[in-house]
C-alpha cells in the first residue's frame, strides 16, 4: 500500500518560494505564475490534510474514540511546523478523498498515496515518507520457504480482491480466501496455510503489538512501493516547500523516530 520531474517548473517553484520569503508582515505571501498555493496556506496559518481516521496505524482514534493519531498524522503535523503553520485534520472516506481535494475542500491528503504514473499525472506528489515491500510471513519454526519461488505448491492465505493474491498465484501457491489480516494470522499459526503474502508494514505494525507472535518475514519483493503527500495539479509552491519539510525532517531524524514508533523499524526511506 515513483519520482519527480524537474527543469522549468522547478524554477518556477524555486522562484516562488524565494519571493515567499521576502513578503512583508501584512502584505501576504507572492507568488509566481497564479500558482497561489503555497501563499493561500501562509496565509491561513493552516494546512488542511484529508485523512480517513480510520486506517491503523497510519491515521486513527486511540481506544477507537481517543485523539487522532497515527505515522501519517505524526509526519503531517511534523511538516506542518517546518513551514510554520498549523496541522489541521479533515477525515474523510479513502473513496471520495481525492474528489474532495479537486473541489477544495483541504489542501493535501496524508493517508499512504501509493506513487504511481496516473496519480502523478492527475495530482502532484511529494517525495516518499514511506517506502515498503511486499512480504512472505510465515512461522518462525519454517524453513522451507525462502523466497518466492519456494511459495510453489505452497499454500497461502489471501484476500482475493488484493494484490497479494495475484502475487502469491503467480508464485505458484494455492490460496485460501480470507477476509483480512487477522484471518491470514489465524490460519497460520493453526497451520492451515503455509504462509502469507502481504504488505511489509502490515506485519511491522503486527509485530510491534504482539513481539512474541511466533511469525517471521521469509521473504521480501525486490520492488518497493513508496506513499506521499497528494496536491492538487499546479500546487507546486506547496509541493516544494513539503519536500523540503521532509527532507529537514529525515535530516534531522524525526522521520526515523516516528517510524521506529509506529513499526520497530525506519520504513521512510
Amino acid at each position: 500500500m515513483n519520482r519527480r520531474s524537474v527543469g522549468v517548473v522547478g524554477l518556477l517553484a524555486a522562484a516562488s518560494l524565494v519571493l515567499a520569503a521576502c513578503g512583508g508582515s501584512g502584505a501576504g505571501t507572492a507568488s509566481v505564475g497564479g500558482d497561489t498555493s503555497l501563499s493561500s496556506v501562509k496565509d491561513a496559518g493552516q494546512i488542511v490534510f484529508a485523512t480517513e481516521g480510520t486506517y491503523k496505524p497510519f491515521s486513527f482514534h486511540a481506544g477507537g474514540a481517543g485523539e487522532l493519531t497515527g505515522y501519517d498524522v505524526d509526519v503531517a503535523t511534523a511538516v506542518a511546523k517546518k513551514l510554520g503553520v498549523k496541522a489541521t485534520f479533515e477525515e474523510t472516506q479513502f473513496d471520495s478523498i481525492f474528489a474532495g481535494l479537486e473541489a477544495k475542500r483541504f489542501d493535501a491528503v496524508a493517508n499512504q498515496v501509493t506513487i504511481n504514473p496516473t496519480r502523478q499525472e492527475k495530482y502532484d506528489l511529494s517525495i516518499p515518507y514511506t517506502v515498503s515491500q511486499g512480504v512472505i510471513v510465515t512461522k518462525d519454526s519454517n524453513t522451507d520457504i525462502k523466497s518466492f519461488a519456494d511459495l510453489k505448491g505452497k499454500t497461502t492465505a489471501q484476500s482475493l480482491t488484493s494484490n497479494w493474491y495475484t502475487l502469491a498465484t503467480d508464485s505458484g501457491a494455492t490460496v485460501e480466501n480470507v477476509e483480512g489480516w487477522a484471518q491470514s494470522v489465524s490460519l497460520l499459526k493453526d497451520g492451515r496455510v503455509d504462509a502469507i503474502v502481504n504488505d511489509k508494514l502490515t506485519f511491522l505494525d503486527y509485530q510491534v503489538n504482539n513481539p512474541n507472535s511466533g511469525l517471521k518475514i521469509a521473504a521480501t519483493t525486490k520492488d518497493s512501493s513508496d506513499s506521499a503527500f497528494a496536491f492538487r495539479k499546479g500546487s507546486t509552491a506547496l509541493t516544494e516547500a513539503v519536500n523540503t519539510a521532509l527532507k529537514d525532517l529525515a535530516a534531522d531524524g524525526t522521520l526515523s523516530t516516528l517510524s521506529e514508533k509506529y513499526f520497530g523499524q525506519d520504513v521512510s526511506k
